[in-house]
This record gives structure tokens, C-alpha cells and sequence, in this order.
């Protein structure tokens, strides 16, 4: 059958696709468009799962705020060109606020998201993943302030008890996300025990390899870990803004219960 050239550009402007690819599966779908996607859809999803190990190094952090919630969440791509997109961004932004919505803990989308990322998945021809979401519940006297850097590719969000204003909670976001070393704990009892034990036994080695005494060697240590824990928990910090204070000082009187400090492409959990 005859299929308008108007007719295959929608199609066109629908996917992203070639015309000659819009205009075949028009042809079998004999000029239904509904069917028409569905036929691209499904060629262009087994070609993209043929190539789903390639690795999505690129993305967009997303934080939304709620009544008494907050979410977070981590779009990739395979470029950077994707990941700057408007669309794409758009869709990190909806899929933080369609996190909110759904039950605390994980978030995996599902319905119009899911069908949203597909989407994008053919209309590119990348590996487009949500690499992972958080919803956070709150709780009485709880507040969430959020940060993401302009490049959309770190963001942080601080959950707080307590009397604070959003701009101090913004102010510790920005100072998660930029401070060097990486915050790894509130407090130093809240720094993974594995990192402790990691370097606790580097430290101890190093001290024992330059010719000291055992004894000499984990009193030194226990000097330079209490050292680390100024470095890597984020109350004994240095505030970035003015590092004369310390986050703590920004915190006052209030309590910060968690963080979470995202950038796109590594581990989940990182």
C-alpha cells in the first residue's frame, strides 16, 4: 500500500528513527501507526539487548523533595550528548518525582517511566538504564535538603532531625558533593567497618615496613586514624564554604541521620 511521506515523518518525529525503517514498518503494519511503533519498537529492542553490555558511563543524578520524603535517583546513557539532552533530563527529573510515589526502599520503575526510558533506548540506539533509585522516608521533626552539581552528574541529599533551614541543608549537600576526600560517614563510628579495618591495617604496615616496634607502631596508629576520621566523617569535616568551622558547626543543634553522595557511573552503593 501507498504510505504519505507525512505519514512516515510522524512516525519519524515519534521514534527518531530513518524514514526508510519508519516507512517499512508502516507498510507492514499497513498504515497503522500504533502497530507501526510496535513492530519498531520490538526490532529495535532485540537489536539494543544485543549491545547491553556495553558500559553506560554517562548520566544524570535527580533529587525530588516531598512531604516528608525525599528520592533520588541515577539515569545512564552511553554519551554525553544523551545524557544533555532535554528529554533525557526531563525524564531523570519525572522519574525522581515518580519515585516519591512509590514505597520506601528501592524504586524501580515501572508503567509510563519504564515505557519512557524504552523510549530513549530507540530513539538512540544507547544502553539507557536506570542504574538505580532511592525513596526516603522521613518521620517527625525530619527535613531533606539536596544538591546536584550544574552538570547534573553528582548529587547529594541530607536527611535531617531537628531545627535547620533548607539553605544550611542545601550548603551541606553542596559540601558533600565537593569535599575531597568524599565524606564516608556522618559520625567516625558511622564509617563502614571495612574501610576502618582497611586502613587501620595500611597504616599499621607502613608504621611496622619503616623498622618500628609493634607497640610504637599501633600507638602511631591509633594517631593517624583519628586523623582519617576527621578526613572521611562528614560532622568533623572542615565546612567548604568557610573552613575555619566544621560541618558540625553548620549542624548545630540539629541531628543529620543520613546522606547519600551519588555521581553517575559508579558502583551502586558507592
Amino acid at each position: 500500500m501507498e504510505i504519505s511521506a507525512a505519514v512516515v515523518m510522524q512516525l519519524r518525529n515519534k521514534t527518531g528513527l530513518s524514514m526508510m525503517e519508519c516507512k517499512k514498518a508502516l507498510v507492514e503494519a499497513s498504515g497503522d501507526m500504533a502497530k507501526a511503533e510496535d513492530i519498531l519498537r520490538k526490532a529495535m529492542k532485540g537489536k539494543m539487548d544485543a549491545k547491553g553490555d556495553k558500559p553506560s558511563g554517562e548520566g544524570r543524578i535527580a533529587v525530588a523533595l516531598g512531604a516528608g520524603s525525599a528520592a533520588i535517583v541515577e539515569l545512564r546513557a552511553n554519551t554525553d550528548f544523551t545524557a544533555k539532552n532535554d528529554v533525557f533530563v526531563s525524564l531523570t527529573g519525572a522519574l525522581a518525582q515518580a519515585a516519591l510515589k512509590a514505597p520506601a526502599g528501592h524504586y524501580t520503575p515501572t508503567g509510563a517511566e519504564a515505557a519512557a526510558i524504552e523510549d530513549i533506548r530507540i530513539k538512540t540506539g544507547e544502553t539507557i538504564a536506570l542504574a538505580r533509585g532511592e525513596h526516603v522516608a522521613g518521620g517527625a521533626g525530619v527535613h531533606f535538603g539536596q544538591y546536584v552539581h550544574h552538570d547534573g552528574k553528582t548529587g547529594a541529599l541530607v536527611k535531617v532531625t531537628g531545627d535547620i533551614s533548607e539553605e544550611a541543608m542545601r550548603q551541606i549537600c553542596m559540601h558533600i558533593v565537593a569535599a575531597v576526600p568524599s565524606p564516608k560517614g556522618v559520625r567516625p563510628e558511622d564509617v563502614p567497618a571495612e574501610i576502618v579495618a582497611k586502613e587501620r591495617k595500611f597504616r599499621l604496615e607502613t608504621a611496622m615496613e619503616s623498622g618500628k616496634p609493634q607497640e610504637i607502631a599501633e600507638k602511631m596508629v591509633e594517631g593517624g586514624m583519628r586523623k582519617f576520621f576527621e578526613d572521611v566523617a562528614l560532622l568533623e569535616q572542615p565546612y567548604i564554604i568557610d573552613p575555619s568551622k566544621k560541618v558540625k558547626d553548620i549542624v548545630c543543634t540539629a541531628r543529620v541521620d543520613a546522606f547519600w553522595r551519588w555521581a553517575v557511573g559508579e558502583q551502586a552503593g558507592a
